[in-house]
């Protein structure tokens, strides 16, 4: 069994706005990198189960890149999105209520090449990317 790895966020917006930035492509590409020298040049999302996403990330260079494609499993409208990553891992997001906003929580399982800690930075600096394009925009 694979170790799951947990990040979130709060974000005090609507929540439609919230799942609006999070699955529309044109918004996906403004948010979906690590740090400032990756990005994600482009992005598909056909938000359905058995939908799949398309999320290709790039070095701003252009040396390193590779596509982040899941299959959607289940989804709840402003609730829960699952998916199934290609190489077999689960992903869950939650959208929750708080006072204010809604908490954003991302659990999934952890890949072997990285170190657990390097895996939870990446993901939690993509979610904190995610809410500061939420609140800008």
């Amino acid at each position: 069994m694979k170790p799951k790895i947990t990040v979130e966020t709060i974000i005090n917006a609507p929540i439609d706005k919230i799942w609006k930035y999070w699955n529309e492509p044109e918004h996906i590409t403004k948010w979906a990198h690590a740090s400032d020298d990756w990005h994600a040049p482009r992005a598909t999302n056909d938000l359905v189960v058995g939908g799949k996403s398309n999320i290709r990330m790039e070095s701003t260079d252009g040396v390193h890149g590779f596509d982040l494609i899941g299959e959607y499993t289940a989804i709840t409208e402003h609730k829960l999105i699952e998916y199934t990553l290609e190489d077999g891992r689960t992903v869950e997001i939650h959208f929750n209520p708080v006072e204010g906003g809604y908490r954003v929580t991302e659990i999934f399982e952890a890949e072997s090449e990285n170190s657990l800690d390097m895996q939870k930075s990446g993901w939690q600096a993509i979610l904190d990317n995610f809410k500061k394009h939420v609140l800008e925009a």
